[in-house]
């Protein structure tokens, strides 16, 4: 069997088993798709796909950091992707066939943080409690083996929380190492490690001053950011599962006039598939026997099922929502639209991870240079003559006075405020970089059904009589039809009894009420046979041929207007797309303020006016609530979603908010400014802090006492400047 039962292997006991995961392409080809370990940084995924590209047999290398995920194909022999396989483990990654262990690896990864920040909880609130004991009173007053009794409690507190809290960071910064670049977890590991030692030696040698609370508390925090982080990839690799689940289910194919139920992924061009009521439709295909309406709402974004007769093309994930019928697939599953969908989030993602955020600039220039001028000092002191252990002394009092405490909680404890906030507001926040990205936007792309309407029809035209709407909403509660449901909704009195209901799929439902004939649905079916179909929402009535007409638009959201204006008001281009007719596009436009808009674009269309955008250097900000928005989320800068789309949307979009209106949008984007702001002037609060206290290091003026309360005042100062984030300003 091929790549999409590997969720149902074990893991090759043998380095050259990957191979048998392969799936052979049309081309001859091979392609394998491996779950990738220890991807961390944009610069991780380079360094995979180059490793992989530098053979000219590879034909493509894809990695997907959000979900972990190594995709590469190469012309030759199967084996040949076992070796390209043990090449990227070569460089320090682990692989293992994609499926099932996503899930459970992400889990793992939860588990083991949540219990690293609860053993750092409750270290911290010891030492802290120790520490106040310390500083309280002096060691003439206190006493030498009272202090050191402390001393050795606090090292039996803190040595194994340490070890076991920082493993995140230690296995991170030994990666990074052996990869020959530093994060910002390298210098955080070398100040707590040697915080920690330096404590230790102090305690052996009945020392007056140990740094174990300080040590712990940075654990402590930056753990609370690390979880985060790690939360957000499981959203990510949740929507990678949803929709490789659409991929991989079982379809009932007719094969020599008999049923077989087979993997989507078998199904080639010809086959004759049974579609029943209420299934996803698997592959795109052509009708070849029946009539139905199918729900076209995820991929195009149109709120009302469209009818399908013989040979009208159908396409994979739509759903039909009427009665059965049989279609010949035009594509194989993966060449469907849903599997371009797929594909395209799977480079929308890849484009996503190049971001560089702001830390991890920072890491980029402060660890280097805090490394060299600890190690300038230790020589400076042997060349002036002094001690090793003087000059041990003071290049460790350096990291301790220039431990990035406050540049490691720079970031995390503004976003977790910020995502505090608004969580308060009913927004919650998906990414860890979703702030400082729309911080930075000039371009508003929306998406119509769903998130500039509500995405549900709603009847306004009042050009009816109200015993004709009280016949229509009888025969209208017996059907599932969006509009039926409209028209149920919009009666709120007693109902006619009705006899003989029937209801045909695509057209309407016919019934007798008393005497008459009523038909309730399409304007050619109720009579009208020489009237065209409009493009718009329409419901028909006939009743013994007396005939009439409901009409309903798709309820805007009642902000929408407001929101845009908004927008246009701070400088935003504000671009409506959508996979409705350029008539109902149009309309809405309008009524909104946007006088830039484009209807009938297709989910590819949406992802190749993004990348248009962006190489003219436009920051998008993409809302959206369909699948047919999928890849356009995740290939824009950053994206939301409201809370009514369906779950692989918003387990895309980098934020989700609640509610019926948009203003959560413009909430969230006056957090993210002011959330940047502060996270700018946390950082340039900590640079100015070693500005001062780094020459007094380094000249030995500074005592192991008042390099850690100086260390422990930048971070309280860089959390107190977080806090104005709960401000009155941003309510």
């Amino acid at each position: 069997m091929k790549i999409l039962e590997s969720s149902y292997k074990e893991l090759p006991d043998k380095e050259d088993q990957f191979s048998i995961f392969a799936d052979q392409d049309a081309d001859d080809g091979y392609s394998l798709t491996l779950s990738i370990e220890n991807i961390h940084c944009a610069s991780c995924v380079q360094r995979v796909e180059m490793a992989l590209k530098e053979h000219k047999e590879v034909l493509s290398a894809r990695v997907n950091m959000s979900t972990e995920r190594l995709t590469y194909s190469w012309k030759g022999a199967k084996s040949f992707g076992d070796f390209l396989a043990n090449k990227v483990i070569d460089l320090g990654y682990g692989l293992k066939p994609f499926g099932e262990s996503i899930e459970g690896n992400s889990k793992g990864q939860e588990k083991t943080l949540l219990r690293c920040l609860a053993v750092a909880g409750f270290a911290m609130g010891n030492l802290m409690m120790i520490s106040i004991g310390l500083w309280s009173e002096e060691v003439e007053f206190m006493g030498v083996a009272t202090q050191d009794f402390l001393h050795w409690i606090s090292v039996i507190i803190a040595l194994p929380a340490i070890i076991y809290s920082g493993r995140p960071f230690f296995f991170s910064s030994i990666n990074a190492l052996k990869k020959r670049h530093a994060n910002m977890d390298v210098p955080i590991s070398l100040a707590i490690i040697l915080a920690s030692m330096m404590s230790l030696f102090e305690t052996i040698n009945h020392g007056e001053h140990i740094y174990f609370d300080s040590a712990v508390m940075l654990l402590f925090f930056l753990l609370i950011g690390r979880y985060l982080d790690i939360r957000a990839k499981g959203k990510a690799k949740e929507s990678a599962k949803a929709l490789l689940a659409k991929l991989h289910g079982t379809a009932t194919v007719l094969l020599h006039g008999k049923r077989h139920n087979i993997p989507i992924r078998d199904i080639k061009e010809g086959m004759t598939i049974l579609i029943a009521p209420g299934e996803s439709i698997p592959v795109d295909g052509v009708v070849l026997k029946g009539v139905s309406e199918v729900d076209m709402s995820l991929i195009t974004g149109e709120t009302i099922p469209n009818l399908v007769n013989k040979g009208d093309a159908v396409f994979a994930g739509t759903i039909n929502i009427a009665s059965a019928f049989q279609l010949t697939a035009s594509k194989a599953s993966q060449e469907s639209l849903l599997g371009e969908i797929v594909t395209l989030m799977e480079r929308s993602e890849r484009s996503k991870s190049r971001f560089v955020r702001i830390a991890d600039k920072a890491a980029s220039i402060y660890t280097p240079a805090v490394h060299v001028m600890a190690l300038l000092t230790f020589l400076g002191w042997l060349v002036f003559g002094q001690t090793w252990q003087l000059a041990l002394l003071n290049a460790v009092t350096v990291l301790i006075i220039t431990c990035p405490c406050a540049l490691g909680l720079a970031v995390p404890v503004a976003q977790v405020l910020a995502g505090s906030r608004l969580f308060k507001s009913g927004i919650l926040l998906k990414s860890g970089d979703a702030l400082e990205k729309l911080a930075g936007i000039d371009t508003v792309i929306l998406d119509k059904t769903g998130t500039l309407t509500l995405g549900r029809p709603e009847l306004i035209d009042k050009d009816y009589k109200e015993s004709h709407l009280q016949i229509a909403a009888s025969l209208a509660v017996n059907s599932k039809h969006p509009l039926s449901q409209a028209i149920s909704m919009a009666y709120s009195g007693e109902l006619l009894g009705v006899n003989n209901i029937e209801e045909f799929p695509g057209y309407g439902i016919q019934a007798f009420v008393g005497d008459n004939e009523v038909k309730l649905g399409r304007r050619q079916w109720c009579g009208n046979e020489n009237d065209k179909e409009t493009d718009e929402i329409e419901l028909w009535l006939s009743i013994n041929n007396e005939k009439m007409c409901f009409k309903f638009i798709d309820v805007l959201r009642k902000d929408a207007k407001d929101t845009v204006k908004y927008f246009q008001n701070v400088g935003y281009k504000v671009i409506l797309l959508s996979g409705d007719s350029n008539k109902i596009v149009s309309n809405i436009a309008k009524k909104v303020g946007i006088t830039d808009y484009y209807g009938e674009v297709s989910p590819i269309d949406k992802c190749e006016y993004i990348e248009k955008l962006k190489k003219k250097g436009s920051k998008i900000l993409m809302v959206g609530d369909g699948l047919n928005d999928a890849p356009s989320l995740s290939l824009a800068d950053v994206s939301m979603s409201p809370s009514s789309a369906i779950d692989i949307t918003q387990n895309t979009a980098d934020i989700v908010f609640q509610g019926i209106v948009l203003r959560p949008i413009i909430k969230t984007i006056v957090v993210a400014k002011q959330a940047k702001k502060i996270i700018i002037e946390n950082f340039m609060l900590a640079i100015f802090y070693n500005m001062i206290a780094i020459p007094f290091a380094v000249l030995g003026y500074v005592t192991p006492l008042i390099a850690a309360i100086a260390m422990s005042s930048s971070s309280l100062v860089v959390i107190l400047n977080s806090f104005r984030l709960n401000g009155k300003g941003i309510r």
